[in-house]
């Protein structure tokens, strides 16, 4: 059983530090790889730049295409192997991401994209072998320090739109914001005002269901169900409206008066968690309302998590960090019996 005692217990708060800390670091990250990176080099490439097409492989190689794809002038394919595809070409843009110092793999990606003409940009730790062998007049290589792929990612798709590939990101600014998130998900934060421990109560013993009718809030409804899914051994889905609705239709109705400890019964009950990141798209507003009205009906419950301010990578990192610090609060209340 979720025990939220321990979300208030100072000694008990301990068994989560570490993953608090490094979510409360986010920002901080962020303004290191921010730093550290010299993106003077893609001013060569010309402003704006037109490749062919652009493909990415690595760590978040799917946010970049999520935040790119609705303003990219030129098709984006998020390649999910290190081998690139036989089309790609002396017209077209690689980027690699890694947050490996040694990766066999990636220098070879590296290397054949340099053989085949294509201008490349690699995200790679600080002298690495990565950034040794990646070196050349056709490569931008952006080195990072913190091991982080969100900061990583975010410092490219700053790059990105400097070349006219992508929306303008304000580093500086997604910074902020999650600062805003830690500071407000601290344990030191009681219940009442913290949104992070606020999610893992109304979780608790609950199978969660997460959605985010946008692309990105989608994006991140993925990484927190998988965040969700460690921290209570439980399942946890995500996925698009049509496929939530047969377990919505599913769901065991809830039992008010019922007693966890003396009423013991077979099944979870479940949550719909709705990851809202202000979308004024008329079909992710009529398919949010519909996913609503079905839980009322069918007594699940709902909570939303929601983000209105900034950019599209602002929003996305904030619900992301409130996702992934309810996941590390419920490891927390769940832990007394994992």
């Amino acid at each position: 059983m979720f025990d939220d005692s321990r979300l208030e217990d100072p000694e008990a708060l301990l068994a989560v530090d570490a993953p608090l800390r490094y979510l409360a670091q986010a920002g901080a990250r962020l303004r290191i790889e921010s730093g550290q990176a010299d993106l003077s080099r893609l001013g060569e490439m010309g402003d704006p730049f037109r490749p062919r097409a652009v493909i990415a492989s690595g760590p978040e190689a799917r946010l970049i295409r999520a935040v790119l794809e609705p303003s990219c002038p030129v098709p984006f394919v998020a390649w999910p192997m290190h081998a690139l595809p036989a089309w790609v070409g002396p017209l077209d843009l690689v980027i690699v991401l890694t947050d490996k110092t040694y990766d066999p793999d990636v220098s070879t990606t590296i290397a054949e994209a340099v053989r085949r003409g294509a201008g490349v940009i690699v995200a790679c730790p600080e002298g690495s072998p990565v950034a040794e062998q990646a070196a050349g007049p056709s490569t931008t290589i952006i080195e990072t320090r913190t091991g982080d792929p969100l900061a990583a990612a975010i410092v490219v798709l700053d790059g990105l739109s400097r070349i006219g590939l992508g929306p303008e990101v304000h580093r500086e600014r997604v910074a902020a914001a999650m600062d805003a998130v830690a500071e407000a998900c601290s344990p030191h934060q009681t219940l009442a005002t913290n949104p992070g421990k606020d999610l893992a109560l109304t979780i608790g013993d609950d199978l969660p269901l997460v959605w985010g009718g946008s692309v990105l809030a989608a994006r991140a409804s993925r990484r927190v169900a998988e965040a969700l899914r460690e921290a209570s051994g439980l399942p946890a889905l995500a996925a698009d409206a049509e496929d939530l609705v047969p377990v919505i239709e599913a769901a065991r109705s809830r039992d008010p008066f019922a007693d966890p400890f003396d009423d013991p019964v077979d099944g979870l009950c479940t949550t719909l968690i709705v990851l809202d990141d202000a979308s004024d798209d008329p079909v992710v507003l009529r398919t949010r309302s519909q996913l609503l009205a079905m839980a009322e009906r069918h007594d699940v419950r709902v909570r939303v998590v929601q983000h209105d301010a900034g950019n599209d990578v602002e929003r996305y990192a904030v619900l992301l960090l409130k996702g992934l610090y309810g996941a590390a609060y419920l490891s927390l209340g769940l832990s007394a019996t994992l």
